[in-house]
């Protein structure tokens, strides 16, 4: 028989207190996230630039190939919008541009018209297939880079003859101009191109990589001499950094969507990623852990606990095991008040004859009622329960 107890109701809800406990970890994270952040903004918000600016001292600056060339009588003026480099081009300027890649449609071709026939020298740094086709037509940029960073010459081009070996490995480039000249190769694609322009004296330069112009790689190979000899042959050099802030960016024809400004390199990586993710979840999802445990919700009266039990067995008319869970309840409890251990409560020979002795019954009676057959009907299973309860209170009784 189950004892009926009442236990008061507990919510499922988190109070405060869990709240906290269970997201002041990432709150501190956060909180230190943030701090790191603006303590690196105001460390770093003195006068230093980006990668390859001529004013910038930081390893991929270029402020030391500028001040070589000052020395040597070239004036160097950083620009950032377009309307500035397309205005700057002439025959005594070399229009160096830092990032073509970054330059919308009619960027390109807007800067293309504006130094095309002007006479003077337009350097591509690392210019790729989004925007060397429109800068300088009849080349295109091989998908593939170049393994190897430090390249020889190997043309008749008097500045790589002079520099010798130097860093200009990157994207490698092909051309249908048959007076170009093609150096550094890498695997037959050259890495730097010289297109001289048929209407002058200017040229296009593609160059492959920007290595020779940073801070870091300028002392290393021929850089210096090759970087010397490109941006030097005229007066005043322009050294065009492509802007965000620059309005004609914002043409209607250039609108892209969002994976046209993802470059292919990070496609892949996402698809590669998905994939990993993919394989882990089949490998995880093939392995059981342990067991939780789970509070519940709300606690369960013992009475309502038994009649739903009750009501399960009677749904089933499993009247044999709602009998065997009865009697074996009962012997269990009986066991101690006769001096007989638990382990044999369910054991006849041990069980009944201490428990004659304390009644003075007839043990076959007790024998039919503690280990007899399964009642027949509802009826027979009621007074066997019945039968049950007065057993256990005629021993309990003192």
């Amino acid at each position: 028989m189950t004892t009926e107890a009442t236990l008061p109701t507990t919510s499922a809800s988190p109070t405060a207190r869990q709240v906290w406990t269970r997201t002041r970890g990432i709150a501190l994270a956060l909180v230190l996230l943030i701090a790191g952040a603006i303590a690196i903004a105001v460390i770093r918000s003195d006068a230093r630039h980006g990668e390859l600016d001529p004013r910038s001292v930081d390893p991929g600056g270029s402020r030391a190939v500028a001040e070589l060339l000052a020395d040597r009588g070239v004036d160097t003026r950083v620009v950032t919008t377009l309307d500035e480099a397309a205005a700057a081009s002439g025959p005594d300027t070399t229009l160096l541009v830092a990032a073509p890649d970054l330059l919308t449609r009619s960027q390109q071709s807007r800067l293309h018209d504006s130094f095309a026939g002007s006479g003077g020298r337009t350097v591509l740094v690392a210019s790729g297939s989004a925007s060397v086709e429109r800068l300088a037509p009849g080349v295109t940029a091989d998908p593939a880079t170049s393994l190897d960073s430090t390249l020889a010459p190997d043309c008749d081009l008097p500045a790589a003859q002079r520099a010798g070996t130097a860093d200009t490995g990157g994207v490698r480039y092909t051309t249908t101009h048959l007076d170009a000249d093609q150096c550094y190769p890498s695997e037959r694609l050259a890495t730097l191109l010289r297109i001289p322009d048929p209407t002058g004296n200017g040229d296009t330069v593609a160059l492959g990589a920007p290595d020779i112009l940073l801070n870091d790689r300028l002392d290393q190979q021929g850089n210096a001499s090759l970087a010397l000899q490109l941006l030097g042959s005229r007066p005043h050099l322009v050294w065009y950094l492509p802007s965000l802030s620059d309005t004609s960016a914002t043409a209607p024809d250039d609108e892209r969507g969002f994976f046209d400004l993802l470059p292919s390199g990070w496609l892949w990586g996402t698809l590669q990623l998905f994939i990993a993710a993919a394989l882990a979840a089949l490998w995880r999802a093939r392995r059981l852990g342990p067991l939780v445990p789970e509070k519940l919700p709300v606690a369960i009266r013992a009475s309502e606990t038994a009649e739903g039990r009750a009501r399960l067995y009677r749904k089933a008319d499993a009247r044999d095991r709602a009998a065997n869970a009865l009697r074996s309840t009962t012997r269990t409890r009986l066991a101690p008040l006769t001096g007989v251990p638990v382990t044999q409560a369910h054991t006849a020979e041990a069980l009944l004859p201490a428990l004659s002795a304390q009644l003075h019954g007839d043990g076959q009676d007790l024998h039919a009622l503690l280990f007899g057959p399964p009642p027949s009907d509802d009826a027979a299973l009621i007074a066997l329960a019945d039968r049950l309860d007065a057993l256990e209170r005629e021993v309990r009784r003192p």
